[in-house]
């Protein structure tokens, strides 16, 4: 007599989602709460990485516009801690060096202050000098007018305002009627400079010319800092000579600097805020995979009935274990979505608002997906053998 084999059991694909997603359809909230963890781990790590790349963009555009080829020569101080002044001929010696494209002097005239006029009481300045310079310092620095003009040179009681000290004093526009109480005597406002990122101390700063300094303000003809663009090819020779240039006798007392380096250590601070931020998004991204798993095992628990229903029906071990782990990929892979999209909003906005433009690296986005699926499958890969290997006499007895 011929035996026929019993009917082999089937799962197909277009079955598989539907069969995968019925614990997380019949128990939203709870799906809701599970995919969260993996929605804020990759939004964390796109948002990080989204916002450190549109930053850094920003600030090597600045470098490239700015340029890194700008030195300065400063008073420095002497063994004492006492601040020294530079020779009156430190510019006409530093001009000599061959490799050196331009420089400005400027001196800090620091017994003089600046108010929006006389009634000001003395001592509250507000963070705001007045330096004295030339126009070569516009040229050196790159820098441009918001309004008006710059200073002639000439003797007359007029000065530019750097853009904050412009700012504090209440003085948005040049009428050529605008004046300020400047070291005991009234300066008429002819113009206000835009914004001198690697300068910034000229940003809260009132200029005057050289000869109206001498003149009104009992400038003594010592330069405190110049402003220097050597050849960009020659920008280290140049800053190793400029001290023993500017003052032969005690090189030790001139503090030469390159301010582009703080743009350069601004870039490796946000290089190590982004690795520490992406360490958090990381145990975030563990802590929504553990939740996962978590939330599976709970799953596997209570529809113990209905897997060693669907056994002793004839469901193979891989036909169960394929419905929870398309359940753990479904929950995760929409929580990396979510989280992708979080991230790259958060990132467009903060770069909006900063005024950078946006950038959020593809990999970020592909990747985040990636990781996202892949922790889904790790998550769901135990509880899908445990309820494959639950025999179903055991799921089916009840206490």
């Amino acid at each position: 007599m011929r035996t026929h084999d019993a009917p082999r059991s089937t799962l197909r694909l277009a079955d598989l989602l539907p069969v995968g997603t019925l614990g997380l359809r019949s128990r939203r909230m709870r799906a809701l709460l599970s995919g969260l963890g993996i929605a804020i781990g990759i939004a964390s790590i796109v948002a990080v990485l989204g916002v450190t790349r549109s930053s850094q963009s920003h600030l090597l555009a600045q470098l490239d516009e700015l340029g890194t080829n700008l030195l300065t020569v400063a008073n420095g101080t002497d063994r004492d801690g006492l601040e020294t002044e530079l020779p009156t001929d430190a510019t006409a010696m530093i001009r000599q060096i061959p490799e050196l494209l331009s420089a400005a002097p400027t001196a800090k005239l620091g017994t003089t202050a600046v108010y929006r006029n006389d009634h000001v009481p003395v001592g509250q300045t507000g963070g705001r000098s007045v330096r004295a310079c030339d126009a070569s310092l516009l040229a050196t620095l790159d820098g441009a007018l918001l309004a008006g003009q710059f200073l002639d040179g000439g003797p007359a009681p007029v000065t530019v305002l750097g853009y904050s000290a412009a700012g504090t004093l209440g003085i948005d526009r040049v009428t050529g009627t605008d004046r300020v109480w400047l070291g005991n005597h009234w300066y008429t406002v002819v113009g206000i400079l835009t914004p001198f990122p690697l300068a910034p101390e000229l940003d809260q700063a009132a200029l005057v010319s050289f000869e109206s300094a001498a003149r009104f303000l009992d400038y003594n003809g010592h330069p405190s800092r110049l402003y220097l663009r050597a050849h960009p090819d020659h920008v280290a020779d140049v800053a190793t000579r400029l001290a023993r240039t500017a003052d032969p006798v005690d090189p030790s007392r001139v503090e030469v600097s390159r301010p582009s380096d703080a743009l350069t250590a601004q870039l490796k601070v946000k290089e190590a805020g982004a690795f520490l931020f992406l360490g958090l998004g990381a145990i975030a991204l563990l802590v929504g995979a553990i939740g996962i798993a978590n939330v599976m095992v709970i799953s596997v628990l209570e529809r113990r009935v209905e897997i060693g229903l669907r056994r002793a029906l004839g469901a193979a071990r891989g036909h169960v274990a394929a419905q929870f782990i398309t359940e753990s990929l479904v929950l995760a892979t929409l929580g990396g979505a979510v989280g992708v999209a979080i991230g790259a909003a958060a990132t467009v906005a903060m770069a909006t608002d900063q005024g950078w433009t946006v950038l959020i690296p593809p990999e970020a986005l592909w990747g985040g997906m990636l990781v996202s699926v892949a922790a889904g499958a790790v998550a769901g890969l135990y509880p899908a053998l445990r309820a494959a290997y639950l025999a179903p006499t055991d799921a089916l007895r009840t206490s």
